[in-house]
């Protein structure tokens, strides 16, 4: 077996005859954060629950510390569970939540790991507190809290912050982190929300219809995607298809371009340009590919503005540009591309 704590071997699992996952490895390794991201219905949720043992694999196996689990109820598995819904119970109150699923009778040891519990998630001193009094972060941290009571070998978490308003997920992303680096917890972590991905997880698996697209470092997956299909998730808005003419330089529909990142690249080969939004500028001492265009709109984003141009050969393109690097009306202009910010994607 592989040196992963956790290892799903070439799990597959259909629903009426719908594949939901096919043919998937994966490894998690000791203390490792792995992150599943992906749209709806791509299989991350059903992945998750065949490693817990909520649903059976029609093929494949789970192994956990060299020892397969495939078969093992989930109750036998030690594994923490934690949704998006919170399931708390609306009749007990805090303390009580948190101390449900602790096996112990010593009431005094259960007492000490529930106070120990709240106050690694924030909520010191709120054993008395009615679960229907809390706000919804704090309901969470309860949910949180009551998860890790036990002492899980492995958490797993399903669109924990999914319910939360995004001012609340921004700031419970990066405390849910801190607190499973501070257990030293190996967890998975199941988002359709990237930035909630790349803010926890130590890994980033991008799953598309019951595959895996890339198994990367989050900032990796973020400069350098691996296909088409994880960029457009990803948000990259500036997609063409291309060809390669010769090593090193391809034929877009902006014309033909010698890119570094297609160097390696034999000629004939179909290929997806991406141009990162940050490619672009105003300025021609920048040197790179020129593009003749037309300012369509801006939208102000905070920290710089998106704006969308129409090309001349009647492509659109959207990059993000500071104030000082952005046209001041509608009107024609010159882009220049940086060609470090454009990439050569498979397909």
């Amino acid at each position: 077996m592989s040196r992963s704590l956790l290892h799903a071997k070439q799990l597959s699992k259909a629903f009426a005859g719908v594949p939901a996952v096919h043919e998937i490895s994966l490894g998690v390794e000791r203390g490792q954060i792995v992150c599943l991201l992906g749209p709806s219905g791509c299989g991350k949720t059903t992945l998750l629950r065949l490693i817990a043992g909520l649903e059976s694999p029609d093929s494949g196996s789970v192994w956990f510390a060299e020892q397969e689990i495939t078969t093992l109820p989930p109750h036998k598995r030690d594994f923490g569970l934690m949704f998006q819904d919170f399931a708390l119970f609306p009749h007990k109150n805090v303390g009580q939540n948190v101390v449900f699923g602790l096996q112990t009778k010593n009431t005094g040891a259960a007492d000490a790991r529930v106070s120990e519990m709240l106050a690694l998630v924030g909520l010191a001193g709120f054993e008395p507190r009615d679960v229907s009094s809390l706000s919804g972060g704090e309901r969470q941290r309860v949910a949180l809290a009551r998860s890790l009571a036990p002492n899980p070998r492995l958490l797993m978490l399903d669109e924990p912050l999914g319910a939360l308003d995004r001012a609340l997920r921004e700031r419970l992303m990066l405390e849910i982190r801190q607190i499973l680096k501070t257990v030293g917890l190996t967890a998975i972590y199941v988002t359709h929300d990237q930035t909630e991905a790349f803010a926890v997880a130590d890994r980033v698996v991008v799953m598309n219809q019951g595959r895996i697209e890339q198994d990367s470092r989050p900032e990796q997956l973020f400069k350098q995607p691996g296909s088409k299909v994880v960029a457009s998730f990803l948000g990259f808005a500036n997609l063409l298809a291309a060809t390669v003419i010769e090593p090193g330089r391809v034929e877009t529909r902006l014309g033909q371009w010698r890119l570094p990142a297609a160097s390696a690249i034999q000629a004939g080969t179909a290929v997806t340009v991406l141009i990162r939004p940050e490619a672009a500028s105003l300025n021609p001492a920048a040197g790179g590919l020129a593009v003749e265009a037309r300012l369509m709109s801006t939208i102000f984003r905070g920290r710089f503005y998106q704006a969308v141009f129409v090309a001349s050969s009647g492509v659109e393109l959207t990059f993000e540009m500071t104030p000082g690097n952005l046209p001041q009306s509608e009107r024609d202009v010159t882009l220049w591309l940086d060609p470090a910010s454009i990439l050569v994607l498979p397909g």
